[in-house]
C-alpha cells in the first residue's frame, strides 16, 4: 500500500534504523543523510519517512510532505553552507532519469560548479 513501508525498501530501511546511513538533519516527516556516492562536495538524499515511488506521487498523494522534502533541502543547503553560493535539488523519476531507489527523495548538490545542462 502506497505511504507505508516496504520490506525491500534501502530507504526504508534506513528510515527504520535497519540499514545505517550519515544522518545529517531529522524530522517529523523527512530523514536527509549523505549519499554513499556523492558527485559533489554537498551531496544529500532528503527522503519522506512515509513510501511513495517517486516525486510524482508523493507530491499527489502527501503535498504538504512534499513540501517538507523541500523545506529540509534547503535547510540541508544552509547547514552546509551551499545555500549563499548556489545549489541543485533534483529528483530522478523513473529508470530514464537515473531513478535507482523506488521511494521518493531529492538530491541536494553543492560546494562545486554546477553547469547546466547537466549529464
Amino acid at each position: 500500500m502506497a505511504g507505508e513501508p516496504q520490506a525491500d525498501c534501502l530507504f526504508c530501511k534506513i528510515v527504520s534504523r535497519e540499514i545505517p546511513a550519515t544522518i545529517v538533519r531529522e524530522s517529523d516527516t523527512t530523514v536527509a543523510f549523505r549519499d554513499i556516492n556523492p558527485q559533489a562536495p554537498t551531496h544529500v538524499l532528503v527522503i519522506p519517512r512515509v513510501h511513495y515511488a517517486d516525486a510524482g506521487t508523493l507530491a499527489a498523494a502527501e503535498p504538504g510532505i512534499a513540501a517538507d522534502v523541500l523545506r529540509e533541502a534547503a535547510a540541508v543547503a544552509a547547514g552546509d553552507r551551499v545555500d549563499g553560493t548556489g545549489y541543485r535539488v533534483v529528483f530522478n523519476t523513473g529508470v530514464g532519469a537515473g531513478q535507482t531507489v523506488f521511494h521518493a527523495h531529492a538530491h541536494v548538490l553543492g560546494g562545486r560548479g554546477l553547469e547546466w545542462p547537466p549529464g
